[in-house]
C-alpha cells in the first residue's frame, strides 16, 4: 500500500480511547464508569479524594499544574505538550491554529476588471429586462386600490419629546369600587418658625454645649433638624446646602405614603393576668431576695458558677448543680444542706438526673466521660435496687464494635459513688436522658458524623445514628411522648422519628447561634435561645418557621433576674396560644457581665431555682 503523505500518530499503550461518541457526558454521573474503550470494556472513574488543601499544596508544588487538563471522556488528568500550548494560545489571540496558513497571501483575480475583447459570455439580452413587468404592474395597483381605501396608513414621523403620563388621571372620584374611596392627602410641610429665620431671636441660638449635644444625638432624636445660624443682612445668608437632600425626603415621603385608611383591630395592648383566670399559682409580691426561700451559697469565695447546669430529682426532694472548679454537689431542698459533694476529677460541663422516679442515677460529663454516679442519698431501697440493676448485667459473648468504651468503676471510684464510665473520643459537652430512664444522648465537641450519640444503660450498648454531619451541634433533646429526637444545630433544629430512621421537620430559627433549647410537656411546642439575645418559639402542629420570635433585654449572655412567663398552649386551632410575661425573680447580682445561666421549675411544688455567675443558687416561690 501506499505511504499517506500525513501518517497517523502511533497511539502508546496507556492511551484510553473512549468509544461512546458525542454524547452528554452527564449520563455517566451515576455509575462507577464513564465509558467504554475499543475492547469493549468499562472506562472506570479514577478515584478523586483530594480536598481543596491537596488541590491547594498541588497547585504551589507541581511546576507542570497550570498545563495539566482533565479529559472529560476518560476523566484522566492530561498534561499539555508545548505545541498544545502554543496552539491554545494562538486560538485566544484570534489567530490560525495552522502555524504555515497566510491568511495576507495575494488573491488570485479570476474575473480582470479589464474589459477584453472577447468577453466570457456573449448572450443576448432577455426580453424582461426592457419590458415591464406584468406583475409588478398588477401589486401596485393593489397597493394604490388599498391606500385610496384607506386600508394602508402611511408611517408617521417619530416623536421623540418625552411622553408623562398621570396616574390619577382617569381616575374617577364618585366611583364606589374606586381606588381612592378612601383618599388620604398628602401630609403638608410644617410652615417655618422663629427658628429658620436668617436673624432668628438670642433665645432660639445654641450655645456651644447645646450645639456639642446636637451633634452627638441620633437624626431622629433630634428636635430640629439643622442649627439655626444668625447673619446680618439677608444678602449674606449663602445657599442651602441641604436643599436637594430634604426634596428628595419630601418626594420620598409623598411616594411612600399610603393612600388608603386601614382599618386596624382595637385590641388591649395588656392581655389579661394568668392569675385572674385560677392558675395555681400564687399572688405575691414582686419577689426579690427578702421572699428568697432557699439560698444557696458556695463555700469558697473564689468558686463561680460561670457555667452553672443543675437538675431536680424526680421526686423533688434533692437537687444537685455542678461548677469550673470540679465538683458535683447534691443539696437537700427543704433544709438547704450540702448532702455530698463529689470531686470529678475535670471541669464538669453537664449534669442530669434520671428521669425514672424507681432509678437514682445522675449522669455527668467531665471532659471526655460521662460519669453514671449513684448519689447513695434518700431511700436505701431505691439507691440499692440501682446498684442491684447495674451489677446483673451481663457482658455478650462476642465484643461488639461501639464508637465509645464502657469502664466499670475502680474501688475508689465506687467508693464515691461513680458506677460506670462511659469513655469517648473527645470531649462531651452535654447529656441528657430519655424521658423512660434506660437511654441518654451526649454532644461530642467534634465536627464529624459521631457528634451525637445515643447510649442504652440496661444493655452498655452505644451507637451512632447519623452518617453524615450537618452542621456544629448545640443541644439535643428527646421528645417527652413520642419517638422523636430534637437536634439543635447553630441555624436549625432537626426533629428525627427515631423508629422510623428519617429526618421529620426542619425547624428555621432564624437566629445566628442557638444556645438552648426546651420541649413543652405535652411535645406540641419548642423554644429555642440564641446568644444573639433572641427566643425562637414554636409550634410543631403549625410551621417550621417560629410562630414567635421574641428579644430579650440585655446582649450579654445572661439576663441579671430571671423572668416568669405563663404559656397556655390552645387545643382549638382557632384560638391563639397566650405568652405572657408575669413576674421579674430578683435577687441575682451581675459579675463579670453574666448573670443567671439557667433557671430550673420543682416538679411537683411552685418552686423555681435559678443559678448565677455570682456563685448562688436560689429557690423563689
Amino acid at each position: 500500500p501506499v505511504p499517506s503523505p500525513h501518517p497517523r500518530p502511533s497511539i502508546p499503550l496507556q492511551d484510553i480511547r473512549n468509544t461512546v461518541g458525542n454524547i452528554p457526558m452527564e449520563w455517566y454521573q451515576d455509575f462507577p464508569h464513564i465509558g467504554y474503550n475499543l475492547d469493549g470494556k468499562k472506562i472506570y472513574k479514577p478515584i478523586r479524594s483530594k480536598d481543596e488543601l491537596d488541590m491547594f499544596l498541588e497547585k504551589m508544588e507541581n511546576p507542570d499544574y497550570w498545563r495539566t487538563v482533565q479529559d472529560k471522556m476518560t476523566g484522566a488528568d492530561i498534561k499539555l505538550t508545548d505545541e498544545q500550548v502554543e496552539l491554545v494560545h494562538r486560538l485566544q489571540k484570534g489567530q490560525f491554529g495552522d502555524i504555515h496558513f497566510n491568511p495576507y497571501e495575494p488573491a488570485v483575480d479570476f474575473f480582470t476588471h479589464e474589459v477584453m475583447i472577447h468577453p466570457v459570455t456573449n448572450r443576448p439580452a432577455d426580453k424582461r429586462s426592457f419590458i415591464p413587468s406584468l406583475i409588478e404592474k398588477e401589486k401596485v395597483s393593489k397597493l394604490v386600490h388599498a391606500i385610496k381605501m384607506g386600508w394602508i396608513k402611511p408611517r408617521k414621523p417619530k416623536d421623540d419629546t418625552p411622553t408623562y403620563y398621570d396616574l390619577w388621571a382617569h381616575e374617577d372620584p364618585n366611583s364606589i369600587l374606586g381606588r381612592h374611596k378612601m383618599h388620604v392627602p398628602a401630609p403638608k410641610m410644617k410652615l417655618p418658625g422663629h427658628e429658620e429665620s436668617y436673624n432668628p431671636p438670642p433665645e432660639y441660638l445654641l450655645s456651644e454645649e447645646e450645639q456639642l449635644a446636637w451633634e452627638q444625638q441620633e437624626a431622629a432624636e433630634r428636635k430640629l433638624n439643622f442649627v439655626p445660624q444668625q447673619y446680618r443682612c439677608l444678602r449674606a445668608v449663602p445657599a442651602y446646602t441641604r436643599f436637594i437632600h430634604e426634596r428628595f425626603e419630601r418626594c420620598l415621603d409623598l411616594y411612600l405614603c399610603p393612600r388608603q385608611r386601614k382599618m386596624r383591630v382595637r385590641a388591649s395592648p395588656t392581655p389579661p393576668s394568668p392569675f385572674q383566670r385560677g392558675l395555681c399559682l400564687p399572688r405575691c409580691h414582686p419577689a426579690s431576695q427578702g421572699h428568697t426561700l432557699l439560698l444557696l451559697k458556695a463555700r469558697s469565695p473564689s468558686l463561680t458558677l460561670l457555667s452553672w447546669d443543675g437538675a431536680i430529682s424526680p421526686s423533688g426532694s434533692g437537687a444537685h448543680d455542678r461548677s469550673d472548679d470540679g465538683t458535683v454537689r447534691f443539696w437537700e431542698v427543704c433544709t438547704a444542706r450540702c448532702m455530698k459533694t463529689l470531686p470529678a476529677g475535670g471541669v464538669v460541663k453537664s449534669v442530669a438526673w434520671n428521669p425514672n422516679p424507681t432509678i437514682c442515677l445522675v449522669a455527668v460529663c467531665v471532659e471526655q466521660s460521662v460519669l453514671l454516679i449513684n448519689p447513695c442519698l434518700g431511700d436505701k431501697l431505691l439507691y440499692g435496687a440501682t446498684d442491684q440493676l447495674l451489677e446483673s448485667y451481663v457482658a455478650p459473648e462476642e465484643e461488639r464494635v461501639q464508637p465509645v468504651h464502657w469502664v466499670p468503676a475502680s474501688a475508689e471510684e465506687h467508693a464515691r459513688g461513680v458506677r460506670l464510665l462511659v469513655q469517648h473520643s473527645k470531649a462531651v459537652k452535654q447529656v441528657t436522658w430519655h424521658g423512660k430512664g434506660d437511654y441518654f444522648a451526649s454532644v461530642v465537641a467534634d465536627s464529624g458524623n459521631r457528634q451525637v450519640l445515643i447510649h442504652q444503660s440496661s444493655k452498655r450498648w452505644s451507637q451512632s445514628p447519623f452518617r453524615k454531619s450537618r452542621g456544629l451541634v448545640q443541644r439535643v433533646l428527646f421528645h417527652p411522648l413520642r419517638p422523636y429526637f430534637f437536634v439543635a444545630t447553630q441555624r436549625y433544629v432537626r426533629v428525627y422519628n427515631l423508629l422510623k430512621q428519617e429526618l421529620t421537620k426542619k425547624l428555621m430559627t432564624n437566629c445566628k447561634w442557638v444556645s438552648s433549647m426546651a420541649v413543652h410537656p405535652a411535645g406540641d411546642n419548642i423554644i429555642c435561645g440564641s446568644y444573639d439575645s433572641k427566643l425562637a418559639w414554636f409550634d410543631l402542629d403549625l410551621s417550621t418557621r417560629p410562630y414567635q420570635l421574641l428579644r430579650t433585654w440585655r446582649g450579654d449572655w445572661g439576663y441579671p433576674n430571671p423572668v416568669l412567663t405563663h404559656f397556655s398552649p390552645c387545643s382549638d386551632l382557632l384560638q391563639n396560644p397566650l405568652l405572657v410575661p408575669v413576674k421579674v425573680l430578683k435577687g441575682h447580682a451581675v459579675t463579670l457581665d453574666l448573670g443567671v445561666l439557667d433557671v430550673l421549675f420543682h416538679p411537683t411544688q411552685p418552686w423555681v431555682f435559678s443559678s448565677g455567675a455570682d456563685g448562688t443558687i436560689r429557690l423563689y416561690t
